[in-house]
């Protein structure tokens, strides 16, 4: 039995995508980079259903009105606005943008794994706040290929838990992507590395060290990937507004909660082997207290909201 598995103590496995996705530099369910053999997904829908409603709660509502009118004011825009969503899984940011925003819109939902794309495009949104149509189209791909002619015509990028599994390349090739393209980009979920669990444990804060630190290896850039993006984009012109997006999880997620702890245990245990025998105890104790409605944890994330320079003679 590995150190990850011990860690666990014969608790149930994590589904896929809650703790670690094995090769790094990959993201479950978006191939980032060409120069490794192709392999199944490893974000199953299981995991991407647990957490949808967490996300929308969690998303940063005060950004969506300067994204409206960064949308209106886009120079020459006609039609319907077409929105890139990258990694889009199983389709729960159309699910939960689409239908906040006014106007014809046409989703363009890119992502590694077909059977993912499938489900995102049969449950996508057929109407946008004020009613009009909701159209949806899919792309097998590579984010980490994206370039400004990728996006031509594009007037929104999206990503929900991308920027933190991506490296300051890729996310710089990102902002090159969508300022090249002159689209806003909304980029929502991103690991902050701050995590708060009540009641308190003594092995609370090695746990999250070790996690971070498993985030950040194989030059990812895990916690630090808000502020290389902030960065990226500023530089380039760009209004940059960053918020906090955080989980709040109690007794009515409990199912959420177990399954982050293992798969956030895991992730340490993985970095470090040495934390093994202990992370099992406290592994046991946090998912006893979960059960028991007890437990209470806030997971810090960051939603970054880009919009591109005027390119029309605005101010």
């Amino acid at each position: 039995m590995g150190p990850a598995a011990a860690a666990a103590d014969s608790v149930p496995s994590v589904v896929p995508g809650a703790g670690p996705v094995g090769r790094p530099g990959e993201r479950a369910t978006v191939r980032l980079r060409d120069d490794e053999p192709d392999e199944p997904p490893r974000y199953a829908p299981e995991w991407l259903h647990l957490r949808e409603s967490a996300d929308a709660t969690a998303r940063a509502r005060d950004l969506l009105d300067p994204l409206r009118i960064g949308l209106a004011d886009l120079p020459g825009r006609t039609g319907a606005l077409a929105v890139h969503d990258l990694g889009c899984g199983t389709g729960s940011m159309g699910r939960w943008l689409a239908p906040r925003l006014d106007g014809a819109q046409h989703w363009i939902l890119h992502d590694r794994d077909p059977y993912l794309l499938h489900f995102a495009a049969v449950a996508s949104p057929r109407s946008a706040a004020d009613g009009s149509r909701v159209t949806v189209e899919t792309r097998r791909g590579d984010v980490a290929r994206l370039t400004p002619d990728a996006l031509s015509g594009a007037s929104l990028v999206t990503a929900s838990a991308l920027l933190d599994v991506l490296t300051r390349e890729e996310i710089v090739a990102l902002a090159d992507a969508c300022t090249g393209a002159g689209c806003p980009a909304l980029l929502t979920l991103s690991v902050a590395g701050r995590v708060e669990l009540t009641p308190h444990d003594p092995l609370d804060a090695e746990i999250a060290e070790a996690f971070n630190a498993h985030q950040r290896r194989a030059d990812l850039l895990g916690p630090d990937a808000v502020t290389v993006a902030r960065e990226a984009f500023a530089a380039r012109g760009a209004s940059v507004r960053v918020h906090p997006s955080p989980w709040h999880l109690g007794p009515e997620q409990a199912a959420l909660t177990e399954q982050w702890l293992r798969g956030w245990v895991g992730a340490a245990v993985e970095q470090r082997p040495d934390l093994a025998e202990l992370a099992a105890r406290y592994l046991r104790d946090r998912l006893a207290a979960s059960s028991a409605g007890e437990l209470r944890v806030v997971v810090h994330h960051s939603d970054l909201l880009a919009l591109p320079r005027p390119t029309d003679g605005a101010s």
